[in-house]
């Protein structure tokens, strides 16, 4: 289990987009569990996905916390500018 916080200068709108496609249907095929305008939660392959954007200033600021999907995480987490 890893929690993993970072800072991107894309819009929250944008950071939720991406999460989606990255760990739902379209990406690592996780379920999307419960969803609300900052938090996503994914599960799947025995393990867990939660995602809280938060807008600061110029910048969106990502949890992430995560089991069984620490390597994904981090993927994410990379391609982020």
């Amino acid at each position: 289990m890893i929690n993993l916080e970072v800072k991107t200068k894309l819009a929250q709108e944008e950071v939720v987009k991406r999460l989606k496609a990255f760990f739902g249907k379209g990406g690592l095929g996780l379920n999307l569990t419960e969803e609300s305008p900052q938090c996503l939660s994914f599960e799947g392959g025995g393990g867990y996905v939660t995602a809280t954007a938060c807008s600061e200033g110029d910048k969106t600021r990502i949890n992430l916390v995560t089991q069984e999907w620490d390597y994904q995480v981090k993927e994410f987490s990379s391609t982020l500018p």
